[in-house]
């Protein structure tokens, strides 16, 4: 048997196609210097594209679908329409969802909450987000988000993705590909996670939101936790000192460099260079992670939630600080959005996780000299119905999944402060003025890092890809 499996080694196509990996792997070898491990922080040839006015991206992803209607689009005369239903004119046969679809009628909820103009732009913001109205003039409010998914986890797979469905690579992936790292010791893209406290039980998230997709796994975001280590198996084992592991990891590169040279995969590559990041991360990110040396000024301006390891604002702190180590993509994902019912006694609590500590990221990093060359995007995957999801009564109601509209915000990286972009009808149900894509967003931010989104692609099962598929445009009105 060991004899007959020889032979078939030593057949003409099987020795001149391990010869052609061997050499091909031997060469690329060759041509690598010894940080052969962190090749991939290099980036492609060639980019940035040109100049960029970001260097990196922090992503304050709101999970469940925040309510533009208490939140920033301000729409005055719904309390006339209060108990009204939504008139066939407005919603226009637009697809709802099996938890609304069944409803007798469509009775339109106006917000509970007040709004006031703020800053020199005049910007509308809620009595939710005071903190936020602080920096107002520093915010550029996108109205007229659009997307194409009624449902969680397929809209949180677009935003990320670009793609409905499972299996392509995400925003940051793509940016860690293309544009590669600035910094060895810490990995191009890391994502964070907290619960808010509007819905305990809101929806999971799957890792794949910040997988790489169809891209080596190199290129896909690292989480940090909040509990022990900050990321799994840093430490070294009870009784392993730190030369032991030096020389375990020496002696897997070697093994793993000879199955490199016989089989070309370049997963394989990927494990060599997740060892050595590994190693690193264990001088780079106790040091990171540690805020004892933060003043009692910073938990001021983040709010004491900071000091509370997991929480969105400690998540915003330590946002900061990847910033200042130069990490390409930070993604802060906050759960907890989806309010169904009792938004008005649930949406309280969740505002007031977020607002202190975005208010205090923004100006913590322009008083850094960092945000004009950091790009904070702010947003969920969908907005909320006008209409209320269930009995609507004097105290109470909730709002469906809405993605027709909704807001977003951005600030700094290049993007135009002080301004509110687009426009939707006096029942913040259709876009009147100035539509903004998923695919648009995209093409936006990667183009404040000076990336052209046509032009960043990976060419997989015989098609080139990008992250907005065939689609997109910069929206040139937002860029300062």
């Amino acid at each position: 048997m060991e004899f007959q499996d020889t032979r078939n080694l030593l057949t003409r196509r099987c020795f001149f196609g391990k010869s052609a990996l061997g050499l091909g792997a031997a060469a690329l070898g060759s041509l690598m210097s010894d940080d052969l491990q962190a090749a991939d922080s290099v980036g492609l040839p060639g980019l940035p594209h040109f100049a960029p006015t970001a260097k990196r991206v922090i992503y304050l992803f709101q999970s469940g679908g925040p309510s533009q209607i208490e939140l920033f689009d301000y729409k005055p005369r719904l309390k006339e329409l209060l108990r009204t239903d939504l008139p066939d004119s407005v919603r226009k046969g637009q697809r709802l969802t099996e938890m609304s679809a069944g409803q007798a009628s469509f009775p339109v909820a106006p917000s509970m909450f007040d709004f006031k103009q703020h800053g020199q732009s005049g910007a509308w913001i809620s009595d939710l987000m005071p903190h936020l109205a602080g920096v107002a003039d520093e915010l550029c409010f996108v109205k007229s988000m659009y997307t194409e998914q009624i449902n969680h986890d397929p809209a949180v797979t677009f935003f990320q993705t670009g793609f409905q469905l499972a299996g392509r690579p995400s925003i940051g992936s793509w940016l860690a590909y293309g544009l590669g790292s600035e910094n060895r010791d810490l990995p191009a893209f890391v994502v964070m996670i907290s619960q808010g406290s509007g819905n305990p039980n809101d929806q999971p998230l799957a890792e794949r939101q910040w997988g790489s997709g169809f891209l080596p796994t190199t290129y896909q975001g690292i989480k940090f936790r909040s509990i022990g280590d900050p990321v799994l198996y840093l430490s070294n084992p009870e009784g392993f000192s730190s030369q032991a592991r030096r020389r375990f990891i020496d002696d897997v590169g070697r093994l793993n460099q000879l199955q490199l040279q016989e089989f070309g995969d370049p997963e394989i590559s990927t494990r060599i260079a997740q060892y050595e990041m590994a190693y690193r991360m264990q001088a780079s990110v106790p040091d990171l992670t540690d805020l004892s040396s933060e003043p009692d000024s910073t938990f001021d301006l983040y709010g004491e939630d900071a000091r509370r390891p997991g929480s969105f604002a400690a998540n915003c702190l330590l946002a900061r600080r990847l910033a200042e180590r130069d990490v390409r993509f930070i993604q802060l994902f906050h759960r907890g959005w989806d309010q169904h019912s009792n938004l008005p006694k649930q949406i309280p609590g969740q505002a007031k996780d977020v607002d202190q500590a975005c208010a205090g990221l923004i100006t913590d990093l322009k008083q850094r000299g960092m945000l004009e060359d950091t790009l904070v995007v702010w947003g969920g995957e969908f907005g909320r119905t006008v209409y209320s999801q269930g009995k609507l009564t004097a105290d109470n109601y909730g709002r469906d999944h809405h993605p027709r509209c909704f807001t977003i915000f951005m600030a700094g990286g290049g993007i135009k402060p002080g301004i509110s972009y687009g426009e939707t009808d006096d029942y913040s149900y259709n876009i009147v003025d100035n539509p903004v894509h998923v695919h648009d967003l995209h093409a936006t931010i990667l183009h404040t890092l000076g990336v052209d989104h046509t032009k960043l692609t990976y060419k997989f099962q015989g098609r080139n890809f990008r992250l907005t598929d065939v689609h997109g445009n910069v929206v040139e009105a937002l860029l300062a």
